[in-house]
């Protein structure tokens, strides 16, 4: 986790044991430990409702992909042209005029 070799430990337990001393060297171990079970067992918990919302947005977009309509394209500019006149003018313009 912290990448340290075994010189690095070494130093820190020989520090550690002239702070605290040996007597209590033990009980400040433990509660070191419980207290790093602690924060995995924290971490661990966002991590898991981190997952499930991401996967709730997941579902949620794949859902709306499913329920949009694909359209397509208009094949030229006439079609685009003539569907424009249609809605502005209420009328079909199927006659062959200067962009057909």
């Amino acid at each position: 986790m912290f990448n340290l070799g075994p010189w690095e430990v070494g130093l820190i337990l020989v520090v550690a044991l002239i702070v605290v001393g040996p007597g209590k060297l033990p009980e400040v171990a433990k509660a070191i430990g419980k207290g790093m079970n602690e924060f995995k067992r924290a971490t661990a918990g966002y991590k898991k409702d981190f997952q499930d919302v991401m996967n709730s947005i997941e579902d949620t977009v794949k859902e709306t992909d499913k329920g949009e309509e694909k359209t397509q394209p208009a094949n030229s500019i006439a079609e685009t042209a003539q569907g424009f006149d249609k809605a502005v003018h209420g009328k079909d313009d199927t006659e062959p005029g200067p962009l057909h």
